[in-house]
């Protein structure tokens, strides 16, 4: 059946584009008109004739009686239904809320005296209301359900599939509607499979049941069929979605755990009514960062990045969430910086012109090879990045500085890991030295789905028909969620006291390959190797990369305490004086100017504890290893 078109279609959508506001207020007064009429019929029935009330009394009981039934309906949440999409529960709804207001009402027409309304027009206005308003959401459910559902007309050639939608809820109903699909089948997920020759599976299971929603991915691993998800409710209902918008798995989604209950406290404790700047704010972790700051309130948010493209997107997300915000809410302040972090004019310009409270250091150089092969770039960007941001948030009384970390800066083989180990004793250095800014450093390994990562390369590839590259068999990685870890960032930060490294509870670390094969399968494809040679998608190892690891790390030493979050360590680890550390950093800018591998890279294994270049082959590869002991005589 083809989409509607015409006047029909656009008023339809109009409605459905006005605000919540606005939708509950039209509902509201289509219900007093239907609840008043109904009210006026039952009165005028039981009279036999039109009844006009001839006195203030009569008019005052005449006009409580649907006032107090809209109370009911408000005070039951009847009005935060949808109303395309109300079900038996909210007709239930709506017979229990008129019939609670007309126990209220009679009692209100006893207390007056009745004043001229005859008691058998009391129970005829509950029969008559409670039909009423049932029959006006069923109506406006058939009149605006077409518009949320927009059903693709596929070509006659267009090969047909087998479908199962699992999800028995309200969402795989609607699902199965919009489908056209009238075939209930109550059997075992497996036998239908098998059965029918199923090819594609519709996951149609709230977002709250993640450790269901998990088991059953897990348990269709084993099939050849594509599994797709639906999207979240409340974009199904409100009509922004379709059944086009089915999206692929998340991978996320499998190897995701159970969701922690932040500590409100903790997330607003350094956000809410402040000015907060947030470097490299148009990356993976910044933009979250962003996010969810925004959420709890600040004064003003600061994005600053070298990227046009990248903040040019960020600040248009920020300013259309902003401005979608209650009109009663606070006014948050937007401001975007194009610039780098290592120009120390602008980024004091921008503290004290909009009088920086929090900065959350995001920008960095993190992708291993390429900084591997650009060392003097990535060194340049991540240590003396974090340098400018220390100084000047410290000259000008910054109150928290929190540098996102990673653990790649453990015992690190590559550059990337080295410069990032740097930069956390940068800040471990001035906290050490009395600031009274608070300098904190955040720690943790890699984000599902962020620019670059694994999770996107594997999808390309497989979309591509493969091979899907892994770089050793045995490699490992630990993963998280981007909004969590951008949740525990802020939470962390908000603890600290001065100095203190957190370390984020990764969890489990996860195969690559098994990874891999996870998401082939999820493709609806299966891995092509010696045991299934007729395969579609193969995997190929590559070796690994100049600067990785089999296994990463996330802290150097034993010395981690539990913090007041589940998911949150601190470390107390090693770190320079601040005058040992300026004297190094000296060496090592000088060095970089100068194009000197060698003493880039001396300076880099006695300054970082446990660096170890991975191979001969990189820049900085060759230069004589001075004895470690003598390295960690400044260390503290």
């Amino acid at each position: 059946m083809p989409e509607d078109t015409g006047l029909r279609a656009r008023w339809r959508q109009w409605l459905l584009d006005l605000p919540r506001a606005a939708k509950r207020v039209a509902l509201i007064g289509s219900d007093l008109i239907l609840l008043s009429a109904a009210l006026w019929g039952s009165i005028s029935l039981r009279y036999g004739e039109l009844y006009i009330p001839d006195n203030w009394g009569a008019v005052i009981l005449m006009a409580s009686g649907p006032l107090i039934t809209i109370a009911t309906f408000w005070w039951s949440g009847l009005y935060r239904l949808v109303t395309r999409y109300i079900s038996y529960r909210g007709t239930m709804q709506i017979i229990a809320g008129v019939a609670l207001s007309v126990l209220v009402w009679t009692l209100f027409v006893f207390m007056f005296g009745q004043l001229g309304v005859p008691r058998s027009s009391v129970l005829l206005y509950g029969f008559m209301a409670a039909g009423l308003i049932a029959l006006s959401r069923q109506i406006a459910g058939l009149v605006l359900k077409s518009a949320g559902i927009a059903i693709p007309v596929f070509p006659a050639e267009h090969e047909k599939k087998n479908v199962i939608i699992y999800g028995a809820g309200q969402m795989g109903v609607q699902l199965l509607q919009s489908l056209q699909s009238a075939r209930d089948r109550q059997a075992k997920l497996e036998h239908l499979i098998r059965r029918a020759g199923v090819r594609e599976v519709l996951l149609a299971l709230p977002g709250s049941q993640r450790r269901e929603r998990r088991q059953i991915l897990q348990d269709l691993e084993r099939f050849p069929v594509e599994v797709k998800v639906l999207p979240a409710y409340e974009d199904f209902a409100s009509g922004r979605v379709g059944v086009n918008d089915l999206r692929p798995v998340d991978v996320g989604e499998l190897l995701g755990r159970e969701p922690v209950q932040p500590s409100l406290e903790l997330l607003e404790r350094n956000t809410k009514d402040k000015s907060i700047l947030v470097t490299g704010a148009g990356g993976s972790i910044g933009s979250e960062l962003v996010r969810q700051i925004l959420k709890q309130g600040p004064k003003r948010i600061v994005l600053l990045d070298l990227s046009e493209v990248a903040l040019y997107e960020i600040e248009m997300e920020v300013r259309e969430r902003v401005e979608a915000q209650p009109v009663d809410a606070p006014v948050i302040a937007v401001v975007a910086v194009l610039g780098s972090v290592l120009d120390s004019a602008l980024v004091t310009e921008t503290i004290r012109t909009y009088a920086i409270e929090t900065i959350y250091h995001a920008a960095a150089y993190k992708h291993v090879p390429i900084v591997e092969h650009n060392p003097i770039a990535g060194l340049n960007n991540n240590v003396f990045g974090a340098v400018v941001i220390a100084d000047c948030a410290r000259q000008h009384n910054v109150e928290r500085v929190v540098l996102i970390s990673t653990d790649k800066a453990v015992r690190p083989t590559n550059v990337m890991g080295a410069s990032k180990r740097l930069s956390e004793l940068v800040l471990q250095a001035h906290a050490a030295d009395g600031a009274k800014t608070v300098f904190t450093m955040v720690r943790f390994g890699n984000v599902l789905d962020s620019s670059g990562s694994v999770v996107r390369r594997f999808r390309k590839q497989i979309q591509n028909g493969g091979p899907v590259t892994v770089t050793h068999k045995d490699i490992e990685r630990f993963f998280m969620s981007i909004p969590e870890a951008a949740e525990l960032v802020i939470q962390a930060g908000a603890m600290a006291k001065g100095g203190e490294v957190f370390v984020l509870h990764m969890g489990e670390p996860v195969k690559i390959e098994a990874l891999a094969r996870l998401m082939v399968h999820l493709s609806g494809l299966e891995v092509r190797d010696e045991e299934n040679p007729n395969g579609d998608i193969a995997i190929a190892y590559t070796g690994l990369r100049p600067g990785e690891k089999l296994y990463e790390e996330l802290l150097i030493g034993a010395n981690t305490t539990g913090t007041e979050h589940p998911r949150i360590w601190q470390s107390g680890e090693p770190f320079l004086s601040a005058a040992d550390l300026a004297h190094e950093l000296d060496v090592l800018k000088a060095a970089m100017a100068a194009r000197d591998a060698q003493t880039i890279q001396a300076l880099l294994l006695r300054t970082v504890e446990g660096y170890q270049p991975h191979s001969a082959t990189t820049p900085l590869a060759g230069a004589p290893e001075p004895a470690w002991t003598n390295a960690t005589r400044t260390l503290h």
